[in-house]
């Protein structure tokens, strides 16, 4: 039995995949199964995955579309490892990947043992930092783009247990978890795996329930590149964030208790999307309920700039709200 099940769910990616899958097998860390589930892709999927002359790899399919959630689920019932690692893909590896995750658990867990503790959370999961890129940009712009829709502080180690559920609801910890993630297999089975009802915000949702089982290490390496290819309908968003805010009311709840502002970085979350959506009345509706720090103006003109349909005015009056959104927050929190 492998160590580790990678799990990639695909539908009509054929033209991408293989990018993904050479990723994993130019792992250094070899000790592994790659299991492609096909979402009942119409176009060359199984002929890009079954072309791979190495036992390791393993084609799964569904005869209809499903969707990515199931997928995942799919390749987690089918998994013969100790750990699932998830890549989406679209998205890929650096060959160290793997093995960082591995020793990083190895290395907390030594700590543990060494540690006089009263706690008998156990560390079950493992994430790593990403780099991203954005499709049809080159040079300068991409970078900048990068580095605005990359949000985390890359460097820091950012690690824990259910202290963690407040910073990932309010959306200040990233994990990427649908490329970065590494699980223990039991976990991801005893907490059902990835939530089906859910057409997005599945990542934070799998996250804050891996949380609810254990500690949540980090490698703060990027190692994990994401090609990024935009985000959800605005209205579609908007109807999935309050399903997945009253799935876990109670969470949010205490979040909010400790000086999280949940409801505030969702619906900058939402600004964004209706921003890029070219909806710039609901945008700023949105925007002025946000929670906006400094680091946000850069992201929500990005945003707006992509998909502002009223030209030079629109993105004054987006900067604007931006700016009095941002200096509400800095005065709530003095």
């Amino acid at each position: 039995m492998s160590t580790v099940s990678v799990v990639i769910p695909t539908y009509n990616r054929a033209e991408l995949l293989s990018r993904a899958i050479d990723s994993v097998l130019a792992q250094t860390y070899d000790d592994f199964e790659l299991l492609v589930v096909d979402d009942g892709s119409t176009d060359d999927t199984e002929a890009v995955v079954t072309a791979y002359d190495d036992d390791r790899v393993r084609y799964l399919a569904h005869e209809t579309n499903r969707g990515a959630n199931p997928a995942r689920n799919t390749g987690i019932e089918a998994a013969e490892s100790e750990f699932v690692a998830f890549l989406d893909s679209d998205d890929e590896w650096r060959p160290r990947k793997l093995e960082a995750q591995l020793d990083r658990l190895e290395e907390v867990e030594g700590e543990s043992e060494l540690e006089e503790s009263d706690s008998d959370d156990e560390w079950v999961a493992v994430y790593t930092d990403y780099d991203v890129t954005v499709p049809g940009v080159s040079g300068l712009i991409r970078e900048t783009a990068a580095s605005i829709l990359s949000t985390d502080t890359p460097g820091e180690r950012v690690e824990g247990g259910e202290e963690l559920v407040g910073p990932t609801l309010a959306d200040t910890l990233h994990t990427g978890a649908g490329s970065t993630l590494l699980v223990r297999t039991e976990v991801a089975r005893r907490i059902d795996g990835f939530d089906e009802e859910l057409d997005w915000f599945q990542d934070p949702d799998f996250l804050l329930r891996v949380l609810l089982e254990g500690k949540l290490a980090h490698v703060p390496e990027e190692l994990v590149v994401r090609h990024y290819s935009g985000s959800p309908d605005a209205d579609a968003a908007a109807e999935a964030g309050i399903e997945f805010l009253e799935k876990h009311n109670d969470l949010v709840w205490e979040a909010e208790r400790q000086g999280y502002d949940v409801y505030g970085a969702h619906d900058l979350i939402l600004a964004k999307y209706f921003l890029r959506d070219g909806q710039f009345l609901p945008g700023l509706s949105h925007l002025r309920r946000a929670s906006v720090g400094p680091r946000q103006v850069p992201s929500l003109a990005w945003f707006a700039a992509t998909g502002s349909r009223r030209g030079r005015s629109a993105l004054l009056a987006v900067f604007a709200f931006a700016v009095l959104a941002t200096r509400r927050t800095q005065l709530n929190d003095e």
